[in-house]
C-alpha cells in the first residue's frame, strides 16, 4: 500500500510571547538521515535555545520507527506534541524540527505544548506531498551487449539503475515501478535467450 510522502523542505514560523518558533518538515528514509539533517539545522540555528523534533517512517497507519526529543525542554512538552502531529496527518517518511529562540518569558508546560503542536501543525499545513510509488529491486547478469538495450528499457520502466558491476558479465541492480514490473519482466523474459537471467529481489516500500 503506498501513502503519501513530502516532496520538498518546508517551513513555517510562529512567535508566541516574544519566542520565535521556526519549524521545518521535510521527508527522511531513516533515523540516521532524520539525525544528520538535525545536525545540519543546529549548526545553521547555534544560537537558538532549543532544536526539537520529531519523525515516523514507513506507513502513517502503521509506522515502522518513530522517534523525538525535546532538546532540554521540560519533559513531553516539545517533541511529543510535534510527534502527535504526525501521528495525525497521515503522511510517512516526514520529520519535523522547530527551532525556539526564546523571548524571555517562561511559556509554562501546557503552554510549550501548545506552541510546538502549533508550529508543527502550521508546517505540515503547507508541506508538498505526493502519493509515494513502490519500487521493485532486480538483479540482472547479462552479456555487455545486452548494457545499452537494458539501460533503454529500465527508462521506458521509468525505473533506475542503481549500480552496475563489470566481470565477466555485467552485474546491473536496477529499481523500477512496482506498477512496471510485469511488463519489464516481459521485456527480460524476451532476452532470456541471449543470455540474460535476472531475479527479482524484494520491494522496496510496501
Amino acid at each position: 500500500m503506498t501513502y503519501p510522502i513530502p516532496t520538498e523542505l518546508a517551513r513555517a514560523d510562529i512567535i508566541i510571547k516574544k519566542s520565535q518558533f521556526i519549524a521545518y518538515a521535510k521527508h527522511i528514509e531513516s533515523r540516521a538521515d532524520g539525525l544528520n539533517w538535525l545536525a545540519e539545522i543546529k549548526a545553521e540555528y547555534p544560537d537558538a535555545r532549543h532544536h526539537c523534533w520529531a519523525y515516523q517512517i514507513g506507513h502513517p497507519e502503521r509506522a515502522s520507527n518513530a522517534g523525538m526529543g525535546d532538546d532540554g525542554e521540560p519533559s513531553g512538552t516539545a517533541g511529543k506534541p510535534i510527534l502527535n502531529v504526525l501521528q495525525h496527518k497521515g503522511v510517512g517518511d516526514v520529520m519535523v524540527i522547530v527551532v525556539r529562540y526564546f523571548g524571555g518569558i517562561k511559556l509554562g508546560a501546557g503552554g510549550l505544548t501548545r506552541a510546538y503542536s502549533g508550529a508543527a501543525q502550521a508546517v505540515m499545513e503547507v508541506l508538498p506531498v505526493a502519493q509515494q510509488v513502490a519500487q521493485t529491486d532486480i538483479h540482472i547478469q547479462a552479456s555487455f551487449a545486452l548494457e545499452q538495450p537494458l539501460r533503454h528499457w529500465v527508462g521506458m520502466a521509468e525505473g533506475l539503475v542503481v549500480q552496475v558491476n563489470y566481470g565477466e558479465q555485467i552485474e546491473m541492480q536496477v529499481q523500477v515501478p512496482s506498477v512496471n514490473l510485469d511488463s519489464f519482466q516481459g521485456t527480460l523474459n524476451g532476452f532470456s535467450g541471449q543470455g540474460c537471467a535476472y531475479k527479482v529481489i524484494e520491494p522496496v516500500s510496501d
